[in-house]
């Protein structure tokens, strides 16, 4: 069966689409909230939750509610997005993405390595933020920290926050570049000549009977 003979393909089911919007609405209110106690020029931010006092008390708790449907979705989509070793050679020709010759690199599976690094440092940044959170969380932690340690628990959460930030910024970015893409996570398709063309591998095992989310 040819890529114009083939229906539209399941790339996500409702279940993963409804998990990864839980954690974007997370995100926007996580960052929103964040940076209403980051700097004083944003704390007019704060009038979004309800003022200073409201923010300071949700933000945990919205970070935490997104680190745990995160962690439901990383159980979904985490196993296919392990480094492999092509995919360090499709890293290194990431100039052929860019200029649209995707074919000239190794095939990607359901995901390439672009998205898959993106994962991991998405990963990584969330883990720094739970640890350190839960250091400057006054409430109900910080108190039993020295507090040079809860100092520089706020600078990682700074930080690892800032990076998390330009990592979706750059996702947001990738699926609209990508056309198709934003589809696949609102409606749950792509089309055969998508897949075919993004995600070779992938479309390969869709034919097989496999590859389905």
């Amino acid at each position: 069966m040819s890529a114009r003979t083939f229906p539209r393909i399941i790339r996500y089911r409702a279940s993963t689409r409804i998990k990864h919007w839980i954690v974007a609405i997370g995100f926007v209110l996580a960052a929103l909230s964040g940076l209403a106690m980051f700097h004083p020029s944003l704390f007019w931010l704060g009038n979004l939750f309800g003022g200073g006092t409201w923010t300071r008390l949700l933000h945990p708790f919205v970070g935490v509610a997104m680190l745990v449907a995160f962690a439901l979705l990383a159980a979904t989509v985490g196993g296919d997005n392990r480094m492999q070793r092509h995919d360090w050679q499709w890293l290194r020709g990431w100039r052929e993405v860019v200029a649209d010759r995707e074919r000239e690199l190794p095939e990607a599976g359901r995901y390439n390595a672009g998205q898959k690094l993106l994962y991991w440092l998405i990963v990584l940044c969330l883990v720094a933020l739970l640890l350190s959170g839960i250091v400057i969380w006054r409430a109900y932690f910080s108190l039993f920290f020295p507090i040079e340690l809860v100092r520089f628990a706020a600078v990682v959460h700074a930080i690892a926050a800032t990076v998390l930030v330009c990592a979706i910024v750059v996702h947001v970015y990738a699926a609209i570049w990508v056309k198709g893409s934003v589809r696949a996570m609102t409606r749950g398709t792509v089309s055969p000549g998508w897949a075919w063309k993004h995600h070779h591998a992938w479309f390969r095992e869709v034919l097989r009977g496999g590859g389905r989310d």
